[in-house]
């Protein structure tokens, strides 16, 4: 099988503070904006890939999804629980020193992680928890 992934998704609230997240301080090129308000989905990826995608979409808005879902997923928003992006670069210093020269909450400096992995993690302005791993 010749499969890849091509689109993550991870919810925002706001989405100009995500799209100055990902686009400003972690460099990701923007490759659709649809909507309006907090109504709005962007899809956002690295430069140079782009058949890799992470679309930043309101959360809870799936006609499916009940009013106590709507609930749970703000609550685990606000407490950073609800989503994770692993992300990778050979350089994590330099990511880090930009991570950390911006207003982005830095949840970890950049660790030698006992199971082999050199890694740094920090909150993107929805709270997604944003690990950033350096390749070897």
């Amino acid at each position: 099988m010749d499969i890849s992934i091509h689109s993550s998704f991870l919810p925002h609230d706001d989405p100009e503070a995500s799209l100055a997240f990902y686009r400003d301080i972690l460099g990701f090129e923007v490759r659709l904006d649809v909507g309006s308000g907090k109504m709005r989905w962007i899809t956002v990826g690295p430069v140079g890939q782009p058949d890799t995608a992470i679309v930043l979409h309101p959360p809870g808005v799936d006609p499916g999804i009940t009013d106590e879902e709507r609930r749970t997923i703000a609550e685990m928003m606000a407490k950073g629980t609800y989503a994770t992006l692993l992300l990778a670069t050979k350089d994590l210093d330099g990511a880090f020193d930009r991570v950390q020269a911006s207003d982005a909450e830095v949840v970890q400096e950049p660790t030698e992680q006992p199971y082999g992995v050199r890694d740094c993690a920090l909150r993107d302005p929805a709270g997604n928890l944003v690990r950033i791993q350096e390749v070897r």
